[in-house]
């Protein structure tokens, strides 16, 4: 791009919270991580039958769709649906930031509103804490009773706050708690893919990554 370009709308250089940010995962990256997870999904489950993919929003939702592309490459009989969860009413920071929007969980048809003894994978983009999941756990409950629930994150960043762990993993990444991972999806923020780590953000506490549902935030 000549140096006379104005910075593009949809290059992570051009936000200013995440200047100096270094790229962790580019766009051939993710896809080959999401095609081994893929993989990895079949062998542990010994096939794809009663397998539910149920993305997190907002990342996790485009996360799961590429994950149930992938997975009916591999296994022919599997159908390719997916869903998706909302946690918001079940997170345990409301009290603090009651403005959340909430968003809507959709299963697919096939299922009559039910997982009873399906196979369920969440599907997040960033683990972090564990307090989302530990939502997603609880959301769940009200959907029904799955036989067995997983966990696919395509960035585990550690410093967990709660005893869960990622059954499937596209990069562990260590950083220290006042470092931001951002995962940029082409599908949700335009440009192309990518993880990026940066220093803290100077942004203001009303534009956290809670509240806007930028990656790295308290998860």
């Amino acid at each position: 791009m000549p140096e006379s370009s104005p910075p593009s709308s949809t290059d992570p250089s051009a936000d200013p919270s995440i200047l100096a940010a270094r790229t962790v995962l580019g766009e051939a990256d993710i896809a080959r991580a999401l095609t081994r997870i893929a993989h990895e999904i079949v062998e542990r489950n010994k096939g794809a039958a009663d397998l539910l993919l149920l993305g997190i929003p907002t990342r996790g939702v485009q996360l799961a769709r590429r994950l149930a592309e992938r997975l009916a490459e591999i296994e022919p009989a599997f159908n390719g649906e997916y869903g998706t969860l909302d946690v918001t009413m079940y997170r345990d920071d409301l009290r603090r930031q009651p403005t959340r929007a909430v968003g809507q969980t959709v299963l697919p048809g096939s299922l009559d509103g039910t997982i009873d003894d399906k196979v369920v994978v969440l599907v997040d983009d960033v683990l972090f804490s564990g307090r989302t999941i530990r939502a997603a756990l609880d959301a769940l409950n009200d959907l029904g009773r799955p036989r067995v629930v997983q966990l696919a994150a395509l960035v585990d960043r550690g410093h967990r706050e709660l005893p869960i762990r990622a059954d499937y993993v596209g990069k562990n990444l260590p950083t220290s708690r006042s470092e931001r991972v951002r995962v940029r999806l082409a599908d949700v923020d335009g440009g192309v893919d990518a993880v990026v780590i940066s220093a803290a953000s100077t942004t203001p506490a009303s534009m956290t990554p809670a509240s806007t549902g930028e990656s790295g935030g308290a998860r």
